[in-house]
């Protein structure tokens, strides 16, 4: 009832300040017109005054009457033209008045049939309490958050919450959660699969090193898990080493079932890698830099600088080799060439643009690498 109340007494008060306005302009111009007769009048007979008292000639005083009679007869012809378009103001003010009305009057019965004026109030906390299968997603998340805030050491409800947050895309928020899972619960593959898959989307789809080791992880408790291998697989494309990405897709083809949701994904992707072969001598693998990690300095040298120099002479003939470039960083930072990694970072970015996909690519592979482009 306090609601209606209010609401009619603002409503009231808006319609007053503008429709009285609208009943005042005519009273106005009538109290004006009324004074401005009122002075012309005193004005004769002040002139009648001083001609008798033979201030001013007669001549004079007849000019003067004349204008007199000129600003009186205007200001009742002003008064005929008024009235002349009495009928046609009117008919605005009218219709204005009838604008001012109805505005609130359509208001209040549309929201009297559409709103819901009586509905109480709905505190966080009520809403929390409620029955879950009559909650939203976000009270859902809400109800676990409130809940870990009181129970850090609850594994469980970190365990429930990561993959929420995987879905919704709060994915640092899935992976803190994910941590806390494995933390308190316990590793398996599901969990471990889950906390790649959250590196991954939250590194704009560039698998980490973190994110590598936990499908790997994973795949000692599932070798067949789909997710790992496809992730897997990805990893190695990632790197240049497409024969590795080639195998293990099609090692996990084989072992999906005729109706797994993962057959159209593993396909797409081995006809992808398939139409786009690894040039022979292209440069070196990640298994030529850690073997030559483990020769004697002169012959590590001289490996390194023959391996690196194919590599940057290939890139120099078509620098639009984004996987290339990346293989070339990689090598440099396994090799502890920090500088010169860098500098391939840089020209790499270069080559497409600063702001371009690939760009943005080599900046978050840089980065899982513990490199950045600028110091």
């Amino acid at each position: 009832m306090l609601f209606w109340v209010i609401a009619a007494v603002l409503t009231l008060g808006a319609s007053l300040a503008v429709l009285l306005p609208l009943a005042g302009g005519g009273k106005e111009r009538d109290s004006q017109n009324a004074h401005d007769l009122e002075v012309y009048r005193d004005q004769l007979g002040e002139l009648d005054g001083d001609l008798a008292r033979g201030l001013i000639q007669p001549a004079e005083a007849e000019q003067a009457r004349a204008e007199i009679g000129r600003r009186i007869l205007r200001l009742g012809g002003n008064e005929t033209a008024v009235q002349d378009s009495g009928s046609g103001s009117k008919v605005v003010r009218l219709l204005s008045v009838v604008a001012v009305l109805a505005v609130p009057l359509l208001s209040w019965g549309i929201y009297a049939r559409l709103g819901s004026p009586d509905l109480p109030s709905q505190p966080l906390a009520e809403r929390l309490a409620k029955n879950p299968a009559d909650s939203s997603v976000d009270e859902l998340v809400a109800r676990a958050e409130a809940h870990l805030v009181k129970n850090p050491t609850d594994g469980r409800g970190w365990d429930v919450l990561a993959p929420i947050y995987l879905r919704i895309g709060r994915f640092g928020d899935a992976v803190t959660a994910y941590r806390n899972a494995i933390r308190l619960e316990g590793d398996n593959a599901a969990r471990q699969t889950g906390l790649g898959e959250a590196l991954v989307n939250g590194a704009g789809g560039v698998v980490s090193a973190d994110a590598q080791t936990a499908f790997e992880t994973a795949l000692k408790f599932e070798p067949n898990d789909p997710k790992a291998n496809f992730y897997l697989a990805l990893a190695f494309s990632q790197e240049g080493r497409k024969p590795e990405a080639v195998a293990t897709l099609q090692k996990l083809q084989t072992t999906l079932p005729a109706d797994s949701p993962w057959r159209k994904a593993v396909g797409q992707a081995l006809a992808s890698l398939e139409t786009n072969p690894v040039p022979p001598q292209s440069g070196p693998s990640a298994g030529d830099v850690a073997a030559a990690s483990s020769l004697s300095d002169e012959q590590r040298g001289a490996m390194i600088e023959t391996m690196v120099a194919s590599l940057d002479e290939k890139l120099k003939q078509n620098p639009r080799d984004t996987e290339g470039w990346m293989r070339l960083i990689r090598s440099y930072v396994v090799l502890g060439k920090t500088d010169e990694a860098r500098a391939a970072l840089r020209r790499g970015i270069a080559v497409f643009g600063t702001d371009s996909p690939e760009a943005k690519q080599f900046t978050a592979f840089a980065g899982t690498l513990g490199l950045a482009a600028t110091e």
